[in-house]
């Protein structure tokens, strides 16, 4: 199938929330419009771009969803995620009956198939052995791995030999010295073989792109690109 995968994340719009992101530096001036350039640039018709999470900082469905109509002259399926900063996304049966056009697509505990390309995806949440994992963040964690293993669930029911499988995940799926977590062995187990995810942004100790065991991983984060769509397929 002649089908491009593009991923991106942490758009951190604010078209009713009244959050402008260059009070976090220069470089955040005008980015939602480089970002819109460069996918006019690169992304075609029946193209996948991937959303990791934090698409809007509006805390309403109706904040949210303004936002997301911002998208909407963009070419190609959109698939969104939830990051830690998408207070708006508030009911996925609600979400869904408001997505703005038939090219978008929310995950929650589920999956999506294109061609021979299947798509799941959780936010996550932060790993044991990072700096700032605390008591609260293990219940979180653990929440977060099973909604993963809900998510497969559903791909072992779509998937067919020689599909590929991509992951999304909002945060950072291991901790800080790239250690195994629950979250990449559960990728392992079910032969990912992508996996995006944003969150990181400024000093990062992630690369960019990194193999481990077999799945590469990817970090989408829009400023740590350069606000430019990441070739994932």
């Amino acid at each position: 199938m002649n089908m491009n995968v593009f991923a991106i994340s942490d758009l951190h719009l604010s078209g009713l929330a009244d959050k402008p992101m260059d009070i976090f530096g220069s470089n955040w001036e005008g980015h939602f419009e480089k970002i819109c350039a460069d996918w006019k640039a690169k992304v075609k018709y029946g193209d996948l771009v991937l959303l990791c999470g934090d698409t809007s900082w509006g805390t309403t469905l109706e904040e949210g969803v303004f936002d997301l109509k911002r998208l909407c002259p963009l070419p190609g399926t959109k698939i969104f995620i939830r990051g830690n900063h998408d207070y708006w996304w508030n009911g996925i049966t609600k979400l869904r009956a408001l997505a703005p056009d038939e090219s978008f697509y929310f995950l929650q505990n589920d999956c999506v198939k294109f061609g021979d390309v299947v798509i799941c995806g959780s936010r996550g949440w932060t790993c044991p052995g990072s700096s700032d994992y605390t008591e609260r963040d293990e219940k979180l964690y653990l929440r977060e791995s099973v909604r993963f293993k809900l998510c497969f669930k559903q791909v072992e029911k779509v998937r067919k030999e020689g599909d590929k499988l991509i992951v999304m995940i909002h945060y950072p799926p291991m901790s800080a010295k790239l250690a195994p977590t629950g979250f990449t062995e559960t990728f392992e187990e079910h032969g990912a073989d992508k996996v995006v995810f944003g969150h990181i942004h400024g000093e990062s100790y992630f690369p960019f792109r990194t193999v481990k065991n077999g799945i590469e991983y990817i970090l989408t984060s829009c400023d740590k690109v350069g606000f430019t769509l990441q070739k994932i397929l």
